[in-house]
């Protein structure tokens, strides 16, 4: 089924480098092509073929590390995205899928089509002639400085929703609904609901969140600051300068695909986020 795997790690744990390095040299075994993220260039013994996430045209991602690697890989890979792996070496990890001792279990499991396959809606934002990349978690719009309050008009279709003062406005998935919106207040969504969710941060009214069916475009137009940031699931930034901000979001064309071996939603809501283990320890088998 997979003839070529792209491996994705934390650079900065040395437990994830080298579990890239064991997990480089057991798919080569199995005579997979193996692509390896050019980052680990210098931490990984052997003679791999290195290459950026940006080039890294696979059948099957696997990532080594917690969230802020999927998302990392998830910004930058080519589309449309091949499946990911997700072997759990970060504090928790809510997106991951195995812990590191499963391995190569899953990676057999995978080689023998033996899993199903979660898909997660992404989100599409851009500003005039500017195109951020499609987000999995969020998009976020706030204030390049702190203590500064962000005025924005917000608009569904076109239509006039809501002013909002706040130090920002997070726009997230179902999948990012339990990431930095959850934090700031926003609803869990089931994922099999097909909708985003609209937060402010630390708004001035009583404005909690709202609820948008994935149809929606939301416009976000900027009254003031005059400069404000734009942050795509934390792996991605740019700065927009007045005088005319106007950032559109919509559901994109583009999906993310994970592995699972078993449909486990609620179980990695409970045990990672609502009462997590200590040291992110896996939360059932595969």
């Amino acid at each position: 089924m997979f003839k070529s795997v792209g491996i994705v790690a934390r650079f900065d744990k040395r437990k994830a480098t080298k579990l890239a390095e064991e997990t480089a040299g057991y798919l080569a075994k199995k005579g997979l092509d193996v692509y390896v993220e050019e980052t680990l260039k210098n931490k990984l013994k052997g003679n791999w073929n290195f290459c950026s996430l940006e080039d890294m045209k696979t059948d099957l991602i696997i990532t080594i590390g917690g969230d802020g690697t999927i998302l990392r890989a998830c910004v930058a890979i080519p589309k449309p995205e091949p499946p990911i792996l997700s072997i759990n070496m970060g504090v928790r990890g809510f997106l991951t899928e195995v812990p590191p001792k499963d391995a190569f279990t899953a990676i057999d499991k995978c080689l023998k089509g033996d899993f199903v396959t979660e898909k997660c809606v992404k989100l599409s934002a851009s500003a005039g002639d500017k195109k951020f990349p499609d987000a999995l978690n969020e998009v976020l719009i706030t204030v390049d400085e702190p203590v500064k309050l962000m005025y924005a008009k917000i608009l569904k279709d076109e239509e006039h929703v809501l002013d909002c003062q706040a130090d920002g406005v997070i726009i997230a998935t179902p999948t990012g609904s339990t990431g930095y919106s959850l934090s700031a207040g926003g609803p869990v969504l089931d994922p099999s609901i097909e909708a985003f969710v609209l937060t402010p941060i630390c708004s001035l009214s009583v404005l909690r969140s709202i609820i948008f069916p994935t149809e929606s475009k939301i416009i976000m137009e900027i009254l003031r600051p005059k400069k404000v940031l734009v942050v795509v699931d934390g792996a991605y930034r740019a700065f927009m300068e007045a005088p005319d901000i106007h950032i559109t979001v919509t559901r994109s064309k583009n999906e993310t695909t994970f592995i699972r071996f078993r449909k486990n939603f609620y179980s990695r809501l409970r045990n990672r986020l609502l009462f997590p283990k200590v040291g992110g320890k896996s939360d059932g088998k595969i």
